[in-house]
């Protein structure tokens, strides 16, 4: 598969119009038309459902587009870390990360990077950890902040400072508001809005104990506390959450008793060589956190 093939394919794939997408490419309708034939023929799939008006990615087209585009952001961050190899204070430094407290001094972290070097850009790409953990090892990402529980044994690390506690996230005219802490037993029969996270979710599943099998789960969600925030509103239920900034009046969080904390770290692969940029932005987190 030639790379601009792919890039071919991927337009069609956004624009889901041959004729719109030949526009873009400024190339010929045929000729595009020719080179996505070409590229199925040599996959031996189909990838597209074609109509009058319009075409549509197959199941098997949905998944060369991800991978299409991972290898497209590869291309692309490879060309810019060869640019600026020589060049220590510019360049992209690319962070996976969860919704976690552990942002704000990261971003700190971040903000006095740039003022000592203003040629610096961050691309940030939020995700679930196991997303985070395969963009790390496809090479799309320099680093990862993810939340524990998280298998860290094939990357270097740095524990972040601050402690995220697990809270229950609730509307304020539930009955549950009333009080200081939520237990196990609270929440029995009350519809629970939990993390997609396998491993987060067992984590949930040790704190309840016993009471785990009659838990009544009526949704469950990867990220966005936004998202969850408007479901708790609409009656959906509650959620369990990590502790965050929830600006909604109409909503009120209490923290879980037996208290549940997790930790944060800062990942990023081992063996593999690190640029002059990363190794420096390294350095300066290092730095900060022996500062706080």
């Amino acid at each position: 598969m030639e790379l601009r093939v792919l890039q071919y394919f991927l337009a069609v794939a956004r624009e889901e119009n041959i004729t719109r997408a030949a526009a873009l490419l400024h190339v010929t309708q045929p000729t595009l038309s020719r080179q996505l034939m070409q590229l199925e023929e040599e996959l031996g799939v189909k990838l597209f459902y074609r109509g009058r008006h319009s075409i549509l990615l197959t199941e098997e087209g949905m998944l060369l587009r991800r991978r299409a585009q991972e290898i497209v952001d590869l291309t692309v961050k490879t060309r810019r870390e060869l640019r600026h190899e020589e060049e220590l204070i510019s360049g992209e430094i690319s962070i996976g990360c969860g919704e976690t407290q552990n942002m704000r001094p990261f971003a700190g972290m971040m903000a006095s990077f740039q003022r000592e070097y203003p040629e610096v850009r961050f691309n940030v790409h939020t995700a679930i950890a196991d997303e985070v953990k395969e963009r790390l090892e496809n090479g799309l990402l320099d680093m990862g902040l993810l939340l524990e529980p998280v298998e860290i044994s094939r990357y270097h690390y740095l524990r972040m400072p601050l402690r995220e506690r697990w809270q229950v996230l609730m509307r304020r005219d539930d009955i549950l508001a009333e009080k200081e802490t939520i237990t196990p037993g609270d929440l029995l029969g009350v519809p629970l809005i939990l993390a997609e996270r396998l491993s987060v979710r067992n984590e949930l599943e040790n704190w309840f104990g016993r009471e785990a099998k009659d838990l009544r789960i009526v949704s469950t969600c990867n990220l966005s506390h936004y998202n969850q925030m408007i479901m708790v509103e609409s009656g959906i239920g509650v959620a369990m959450v990590m502790d965050f900034d929830c600006a909604d009046e109409r909503l009120c969080m209490r923290p879980i008793e037996p208290e549940m904390r997790g930790r944060c770290v800062l990942v990023w692969r081992k063996g593999r060589i690190l640029s002059p940029l990363l190794t420096r932005f390294i350095a300066h987190v290092k730095s900060s956190l022996e500062c706080v």
